[in-house]
């Protein structure tokens, strides 16, 4: 019986935490009992914080290397250790040899015989102490040699602060380490120390080409393809793919943004009307087709979109549209669309799975449009109205903007006379005759 009442109570104790003890305490029991409670409790615990020392007492002496570490190893948690995180990284940066190239271990050989130590005869000893000795004197150690009296006192004095018991003054800041290399650098150059430094350009050092781990004909291959500037095929696809893509949105940014200033413009008043009109409709857009940006986040998106309510802009109207611009402009933007997704097609035949990307949508595209041009229309406007004015080169016809052709541009900006006469004409004989009559 008193043994199952032990039992129970360590039962208490271990599963209860505070509460158990707490119980054991209003109890009633002797303190003895109390302690052997309490002792079993700290033999636990501290089992438990060292359970690897004690799994590895507990091995044989037969087990081996592996069985060791598996034993005594932390169990998986489900996350990666900073220490073997950082053992990985370093296990990755060097390429390991091959099993076939690795050097084998050779146990350094071992002589058991006890060697005498050879006798030195005292001449051949006095010969050797007395070489050292004019070989230590020759080192110029009790000399200093191009020192000033002013330069050896800096100089024992720097040796003296650096054996004092309080720590230097160092900066804390890289401004201050960079002025103190500085520093250090120029007391070097007044030295001396840097005369006999070669002059020229330094050597560049390739650190691949000394790597171990590394084949010869691998680093050879690449640093081929490096100078030659070759990439994979599916890159050289990804650079066409961006070319085509930044000059269709380019083109429809600028058509849209030239159209859309024109018949903002058309619809009449003042320059402060037009772009007061202009940029109520940039609100509406940033409203209804809100500009998504990479990177953004949604609450930031959304409260972009509530910032014209707030304003006191007054009812804003809908976002501005063309269908007739749309409608004459849809054939040849469905015609680059899949023109970019053909490109695109065969671009993600050829890449890898993590660099393929999605197919272009016109629908997408033109919104993206709309919402990147709209902030823009109010400057545009201001710009075509006070800027200076653009001629038409490409015909003969009037411009709208000046009423002048290709004719009216090859000539003089004033009006100029033109005489007719059937008199000879004056060039450069006539000429040469005047300057010698005079």
């Amino acid at each position: 019986m008193t043994r199952r009442l032990q039992e129970a109570t360590e039962e208490a104790m271990y599963s209860g935490g505070s509460s158990g003890r707490r119980a054991v305490e209003d109890a009633g029991f002797s303190d003895e009992l109390k302690e052997k409670l309490l002792s079993k409790i700290a033999d636990a615990n501290f089992r438990q914080e060292h359970a690897s020392a004690f799994t590895e007492r507990d091995l044989t002496s037969t087990a081996g290397e592996g069985t060791r570490h598996v034993a005594t190893s932390a169990p998986w948690t489900g996350e990666e250790a900073t220490e073997d995180a950082v053992l990985r990284m370093l296990d990755d940066a060097r390429k390991p040899l091959k099993p076939e190239l690795r050097g084998k271990f050779q146990p350094p050989v071992i002589d058991p015989r006890v060697k005498r130590t050879p006798v030195v005869p005292p001449p051949q000893r006095a010969l050797k102490a007395r070489d050292r000795a004019s070989f230590y004197a020759g080192m110029g150690m009790k000399e200093d040699k191009g020192l000033s009296e002013k330069e050896r006192e800096e100089l024992k004095s720097l040796f003296r602060s650096r054996f004092e018991p309080v720590a230097r003054v160092m900066p804390a800041t890289p401004s201050g380490l960079a002025a103190l290399a500085n520093d250090h650098i120029e007391n070097a150059i007044a030295r001396g120390q840097f005369k006999n430094i070669a002059r020229g350009k330094g050597v560049e050092l390739d650190l691949e080409r000394s790597n171990p781990y590394v084949d010869t004909t691998e680093y050879l291959l690449n640093r081929i393809v490096q100078r030659q500037d070759i990439v994979p095929p599916w890159i050289e696809k990804q650079q066409e793919l961006s070319r085509a893509a930044n000059a269709l949105r380019s083109r429809l940014r600028a058509d849209w943004k030239r159209h859309a200033a024109r018949m903002i413009a058309a619809k009449g008043g003042s320059l402060e009307e037009q772009m007061a009109r202009a940029e109520q409709y940039a609100a509406a857009e940033r409203v209804h087709n809100p500009r998504q940006v990479a990177g953004k986040a949604a609450d930031e998106t959304e409260q972009d979109a509530r910032e014209p309510s707030e304003q006191d802009l007054g009812p804003l109207p809908r976002p501005f549209r063309d269908p007739d611009w749309e409608k004459a402009e849809r054939a040849y933007l469905e015609l680059s669309i899949e023109q970019l997704n053909a490109i695109t097609r065969s671009y993600n035949l050829m890449a890898p799975e993590l660099a393929k990307k999605p197919y272009y949508n016109l629908q997408r595209e033109l919104d993206a449009c709309f919402a990147d041009v709209a902030p823009l229309l109010a400057k545009e406007i201001k710009e075509r109205a006070t800027g200076p004015r653009a001629t038409s080169r490409l015909t003969s016809k009037p411009s709208p903007f000046t009423g002048d052709g290709i004719i009216g541009n090859l000539g003089a900006k004033d009006t100029v006379k033109i005489h007719d006469s059937r008199a000879q004409p004056y060039g450069f004989k006539e000429w040469w005759k005047d300057v010698w009559k005079k």
